[in-house]
């Protein structure tokens, strides 16, 4: 292997960065006394490490390195898998850089070299150290393959990452290739591509509750609901306490509104995962759907605490603030909300409401034409934006927004009733002019509860 070419592609970040040289033992040494001198107490880092005694392994492989001037392969090797550990990502490529100086024919150097640049997200280095390593091992790898994969995944090249995890699970048989394959088509669109390469991996690993939870959880977001009870079942049979099996099982059985039987499976999840922010925020929902509303709050809040950035959670407390008149804090819930997802219609639709309640109209009128922007097919936001003008006394743009909305009812089946109720009230109101002060307040904290259901993980 060219020693030179791999330094410009694996160094750190640098171009042309030298693999610094560990300096070797000078003058004159028996060179069996050499070899035992450095390799004596391997065994001793080895026992130390597999055991998982971090610290006094690193003190053992500080002695060893003094000694030997830092030429011990096998002690710079550990050393960086403990550093990676300790999440010292650019310390410990430092020493499998030293690893690759000393033994350059060693393929796993250049592999940990490659996963650590990788680590970093420096993704087209660690593609680079990644082929290097392909041209230089002697046989097919299937951890190489899975892992350019893996780096012309990061880089959007999804051809190239799909033929090389096709490689890797055709050679290697490894869980995380099928996942990562089948997460690969389901990106792409392919959803019967994604179920065939779960199934297939079903095959080689019978009774894998996460990949049995993966398949069913395909189906549940293709809707087919019997096979992904099937699957989570399949699950659940080969392990009682998986909880991603219990969450889903119960997000299943939340949407059917069975809410008692729902919080029965988030109980069994809550022993083994009490810190799962999904499984707080369905909770929260469950008591919602009951109209438990201090309970759903307090679950909610929990749910946020555990996990700021989820903008469901926001979202749904935004709902739940709006539906007990607390409108202040709906507002606030809501405005964190459509800064993390700024493309959920719904939201802004929710945002609106509350702004009408506080009186800024303005703001409203801002928030409903964002929300028609992102989804023009919603019949709920129509009922409600027509809403909006009816209060502002402006029925012609009411009109026309039912007149969006009586096309939209002909094509969306199963619109909830209180929303066909709204229209009736609002067509009334604008066919006869009467007086734009709509008594839609009950009615509009009905908005899309399909949606609110439907913000559970």
């Amino acid at each position: 292997m060219n020693h030179s070419s791999l330094n410009g592609s694996i160094s750190s970040g640098q171009v042309g960065h030298n693999l610094s040289a560990v300096p070797r033992p000078t003058g004159t040494i028996d060179k069996g006394a050499e070899f035992f001198s450095i390799t004596a107490r391997n065994w001793l880092i080895h026992l130390r490490y597999v055991r998982k005694e971090f610290d006094i392994c690193k003190l053992l492989i500080e002695e060893e390195l003094k000694k030997t001037r830092g030429y011990n392969e096998y002690a710079n090797y550990v050393l960086g898998l403990i550093l990676r550990h300790e999440g010292k990502i650019q310390e410990s490529m430092e020493y499998f850089k030293k690893c690759h100086t000393l033994n350059p024919k060693n393929i796993e150097n250049i592999k940990q070299v490659a996963r650590s640049l990788f680590l970093l997200g420096r993704h087209e280095l660690a593609l680079e150290a990644y082929l290097e390593a392909e041209r230089t091992s002697d046989s097919p790898d299937w951890n190489i393959y899975h892992n350019l994969g893996e780096c012309f995944l990061m880089l959007a090249q999804l051809g190239k990452a799909r033929e090389y995890l096709t490689r890797a699970v055709q050679l290697g048989k490894s869980q995380v290739s099928y996942r990562t394959l089948a997460q690969l088509y389901e990106q792409e669109g392919d959803i019967q591509g994604a179920i065939d390469v779960y199934s297939t991996a079903l095959e080689f690993f019978p009774g894998n509750s996460d990949l049995a939870v993966e398949l069913g959880l395909i189906h549940l977001r293709n809707g087919d609901y019997q096979r992904s009870v099937n699957w989570l079942g399949y699950a659940l049979a080969h392990d009682s306490t998986c909880t991603s099996a219990l969450l889903a099982t119960g997000a299943i059985i939340q949407k059917h509104e069975d809410f008692d039987i729902a919080l029965a499976k988030y109980k069994m999840a809550a022993q083994h995962r009490p810190e799962s922010a999904a499984l707080w925020n369905n909770v929260g929902m469950c008591f919602f759907g009951k109209k438990k509303y201090i309970a759903t709050i307090s679950c909610l809040k929990m749910a946020n605490y555990l996990s700021p950035l989820d903008w469901k959670t926001l979202y749904n407390l935004g709902l739940v603030y709006l539906t007990c008149r607390q409108y202040a804090s709906s507002f606030v819930s809501l405005s964190a909300c459509v800064k993390l997802r700024q493309r959920h219609a719904p939201s802004f639709m929710l945002l609106a409401l509350v702004l009408m309640h506080l009186e800024d109209q303005d703001n409203a009128g801002k928030a409903w034409e964002q929300a028609v922007k992102l989804d023009p097919e919603d019949p709920g936001i129509r009922a409600n934006y027509a809403a909006f003008w009816v209060r502002l006394g402006l029925h012609q743009q009411a009109l026309d927004q039912l007149n969006v909305f009586n096309r939209l009812a002909q094509q969306v089946p199963n619109i909830e009733p209180q929303i066909l109720g709204l229209v009736k009230t609002l067509t009334a109101q604008v066919t006869k002019d009467i007086a734009p002060h709509a008594e839609d307040g009950d009615a509009q904290h009905q908005v899309n509860q399909e949606d609110s259901d439907g913000d559970q993980e």
